[in-house]
């Protein structure tokens, strides 16, 4: 995500197309933000209520399936938390260029760090995490 960000700094610095927020309506980018680490905290907050692990470089350690709180409306909410986050800063720094960079976090994130996630998941939990991927979207939303 920090890499994300400074790649969104860079093309808002070199390569800004045009500004299409200015100050002091680019302000407005703290909310989104302040929303995605509201989301990421209360994830965090219930993977530890719940005593399983919060390190996403190893799904196979997990413990417990989190499916209530924050979890009920998003099977990655951390996520969701640092996309949000990032949509935050492209409205801050204003210019056109960096609103590449949040699709593009999306599309890797779910390819490199989500579907390598879910298939650990169905693998440690079965049924039980098929039935909540099927009342749960990966991102946002109820089934």
């Amino acid at each position: 995500m920090l890499i994300a960000a400074a790649l969104m700094w860079g093309l808002h610095r070199w390569l800004p197309l045009f500004v299409w927020i200015a100050p002091p309506w680019n302000r407005l980018g703290v909310l989104p933000a302040a929303l995605g680490i509201a989301v990421a905290a209360a994830a965090i907050i219930r993977f530890r209520q719940a005593h399983t692990t919060t390190d996403p470089l190893d799904p196979g350690k997990a413990s417990r399936l989190v499916t209530d709180g924050v979890f009920s409306v998003s099977r990655n909410p951390m996520y969701l938390g640092l996309t949000l986050l990032l949509l935050g800063w492209a409205i801050w720094v204003g210019s056109v260029s960096p609103w590449i960079i949040p699709p593009l976090f999306v599309l890797y994130i779910t390819l490199v760090q989500i579907i390598p996630e879910e298939q650990a998941l169905s693998r440690l939990f079965g049924e039980q995490y098929l039935a909540s991927r099927g009342r749960v979207a990966r991102w946002i939303g109820r089934r």
